[in-house]
C-alpha cells in the first residue's frame, strides 16, 4: 500500500491551499481515509477524515468551516481542501488509510494502518 501526498506549500494568512493522496496497493473505493497534522514536538493529530462511501466525513473543530475533504475514485486520490488558513494551521500534513474496508464513520476512532511521506504547509502572518 503506497499512499502519496503532495500539494503543500507556503501561503499567507486567508489564503488556500489543496492537498492530494495518491492511494495505490488496495481497493480504493472501499476504504475511508483520514488527513492528520503534525508539528515538531507534539503528537500527530486528525484533521479530517472520510468514509469509503464518502457519506461520512469528520473535522476536528478549528477547521470545520475551512477545511474540506473530498474524494475521487475514478483517481483514487483524496484531497484537503484548506481555505482561510491560519498560522496555527503549520505542519506536516499526512494522510492515511483506514486498516479495515467499508467502515461506516469516519473519524479519530477509526484505526488507520498506512501512511504518506506527509507535506509541509506553512502559513505566515
Amino acid at each position: 500500500v503506497q499512499l502519496q501526498a503532495y500539494g503543500g506549500g507556503l501561503v499567507q494568512a486567508g489564503g488556500s491551499l489543496r492537498l492530494s493522496c495518491a492511494v495505490s496497493g488496495r481497493p480504493f473505493g472501499s476504504f475511508g481515509f483520514g488527513w492528520f497534522r503534525q508539528v515538531p514536538g507534539k503528537e500527530r493529530d486528525i484533521v479530517a477524515a472520510i468514509s469509503w462511501s464518502g457519506g461520512s466525513t469528520y473535522y476536528v473543530d478549528s477547521v470545520k468551516g475551512r477545511f474540506t475533504i473530498s474524494r475521487d475514485n475514478d483517481f483514487s486520490t483524496v484531497y484537503l481542501q484548506m481555505n482561510n488558513l491560519r498560522p496555527e494551521d503549520t505542519a506536516i500534513y499526512y494522510c492515511a488509510i483506514e486498516k479495515e474496508p467499508d467502515y461506516v464513520c469516519a473519524g479519530p476512532q477509526s484505526p488507520y494502518d498506512y501512511w504518506g511521506q506527509g507535506t509541509q504547509v506553512t502559513v505566515s502572518s
